[in-house]
């Protein structure tokens, strides 16, 4: 049996060339008492829960892959906190390249659901995934399992009137790419799907004549040449020396801003975040170097429905702010996201 599914999952590598293999709900195998109540289910011979056999196969199964064939991952949608599952298999992990991030996708799927008045009261709701971002090499999963079983297209999800909703979305897209892990988004998001996703339908290609589902689809393409264009996006995206907070505290005003870092200093970039629709006028933010700083990346543009909203000029001063000995005075427009550099 063993031979037989690791031979399938060769199969799809070696004749579809596909890119790699999702492995879906790990911890129905690792565990022998998922889902079972008491009297279901047998311990294994050390007298605990823990399936050693299908353990025993994940990893045989991740070594076949990575020696066989380069250039590809596994990823484990894997829901406990289950240790090591993308560790390599000679010091004790599951040997996945990628984990599902769980936790952080239904924090932030809860958060972005609120009206942006009460959002104030859950910033912990946005924050709290960096306690544990480093501890597995996660994916953020915006996947088919949250567009369907009446849980709404991601755009429906989002509070507010018809601006505010796109606003919203394009926020959550800028975000996810600013965090570390890398990223999953689901067919049909990239360009504001209305309706929920029916595998019995085509996707609603039609909406993309309508300026704010096109305007999503161009910030989406943006963000993927960014993603690939700046290094402290990717090269550091598992590692917390890749991270670090400017202000996390300033629920009041629904604010985060954090550095991502890659190998060189001079590519660090600075993400500013505003989780309301109210402009954010004359907010200092602390930098690290007293360079000047330029808009990268602004999801208030107006190529991608936004107000248009921009910060054309960025003089850093020698003003103390957020433990920096220089900070910047910044206009963040609403429901948006900025990445300087």
């Amino acid at each position: 049996v063993r031979a037989f599914l690791i031979s399938n999952a060769l199969f799809w590598l070696e004749q579809y060339h596909a890119d790699g293999l999702r492995v879906d709900a790990v911890a129905s195998m690792l565990y022998l008492d998922y889902s079972r109540e008491e009297g279901e289910w047998e311990p294994n011979i050390y007298g605990n829960n823990e399936n050693l056999e299908a353990i025993s196969f994940l990893k045989e199964l991740n070594e076949t892959v990575y020696t066989n064939f380069s250039g590809v991952q596994t990823i484990a949608e894997e829901s406990t906190s289950f240790s090591m599952v993308t560790r390599p298999v000679d010091i004790g992990g599951l040997g996945f390249g990628m984990k599902w991030m769980m936790g952080w996708m239904h924090d932030t799927l809860e958060y972005f659901k609120k009206e942006p008045i009460y959002r104030r009261h859950h910033q912990n709701d946005l924050t709290f995934s960096m306690t544990y971002t480093f501890t597995e090499n996660f994916m953020l999963p915006f996947s088919h399992d949250e567009v369907v079983h009446g849980k709404q297209s991601l755009l429906y999800r989002m509070p507010g009137d018809e601006w505010q909703r796109f606003a919203n979305l394009r926020l959550l897209f800028g975000y996810m790419y600013t965090h570390p892990g890398t990223n999953l988004l689901f067919m049909g998001a990239e360009f504001g799907q209305s309706s929920e996703w029916n595998f019995q339908e085509s996707l609603d290609w039609h909406l993309l004549q309508y300026d704010f589902h096109s305007g999503v689809q161009n910030m989406v393409k943006e963000l993927n040449r960014i993603y690939k264009g700046y290094p402290a996006l990717y090269e550091k995206q598992f590692s917390p020396e890749g991270f670090h907070w400017i202000d996390y505290g300033d629920a009041e005003n629904s604010v985060l801003s954090y550095i991502r870092k890659g190998h060189n200093t001079k590519n660090d970039l600075i993400v500013v975040c505003n989780f309301t629709p109210i402009p954010r006028k004359e907010y200092r933010i602390g930098v690290p170097k007293s360079k000047a700083l330029k808009e990268v990346f602004n999801s208030d543009d107006t190529e991608y429905g936004g107000s248009g909203m921009q910060n054309k000029t960025l003089k850093v001063t020698k003003t103390p702010a957020h433990g920096h000995k220089q900070s910047v005075v910044l206009t963040i427009p609403p429901l948006a996201v900025l990445i300087l550099q």
